[in-house]
């Protein structure tokens, strides 16, 4: 249940739901380095590694449909 091959994984990143976090997460992926080596500047390659952890807790979420119910009533008791 828990251990899928790559093409349903790469199908499962490009569902709607997941596509932002998603590209969140890959785009991180790629800025953390790219601050740390070309720019040098510890403050933006925090900033990358704290987004890229905050997106992939999304993504880790997302997968859980209680989590998903659950917001949305927080969301929802907060209006």
């Amino acid at each position: 249940m828990f251990l899928v091959g790559p093409v349903k994984q790469l199908k499962r990143m490009c569902d709607i739901s997941r596509v932002l976090a998603t590209l969140t997460m890959l785009g991180c992926l790629f800025m953390i380095p790219y601050a740390a080596l070309w720019w040098k500047s510890f403050e933006f390659t925090l900033l990358f590694c704290a987004l890229h952890i905050l997106s992939f807790s999304w993504y880790s979420l997302s997968f859980s449909p209680c989590v998903r119910k659950m917001l949305k009533i927080f969301s929802l008791m907060k209006k």
